[in-house]
């Protein structure tokens, strides 16, 4: 089985897994995807406009959503049409995100976490102390 092939079938694994796991309980962005970019994607895709690449801020609902030449980082409802996991679980080291010279990765069980939010509507709501 080609690496490709093999890598989208774990990420398919996981994500089934990830599924059979969550119950009744939506991912919710404030416990579990806002720490989970923070950590992996926000140093480059966050609130910080002097360092932010491609004008993209994952934090902020209205830029991840926001049509875009290669299309949407994320698109409620529809994880295959989602950019950003397109670049999560890319082979191509060129457009493999986090870059690979950040020394970052996401773990299969995160993207399948990222996956089943955007699954479920992609919401974004406030930290509870805001």
């Amino acid at each position: 089985m080609p690496l490709r092939m093999l890598h989208l079938f774990s990420v398919l694994v996981m994500t089934l897994c990830a599924v059979a796991d969550a119950g009744d309980d939506p991912v919710s962005f404030a416990k579990d995807v806002h720490p989970l970019l923070a950590e992996n994607c926000l140093p480059c895709h966050g609130p910080d406009k002097k360092v932010r690449k491609a004008r993209l801020q994952l934090d902020v609902r209205e830029s991840s959503t926001k049509a875009r030449r290669g299309g949407a980082a994320i698109v409620p409802g529809r994880p295959d049409d989602s950019e950003v996991l397109r670049r999560i679980t890319s082979s191509d080291h060129d457009e493999l995100m986090p870059p690979p010279d950040s020394g970052k990765k996401l773990a299969t069980d995160e993207i399948a976490l990222l996956r089943q939010w955007i699954v479920e509507g992609a919401k974004y709501e406030r930290h509870w102390a805001y």
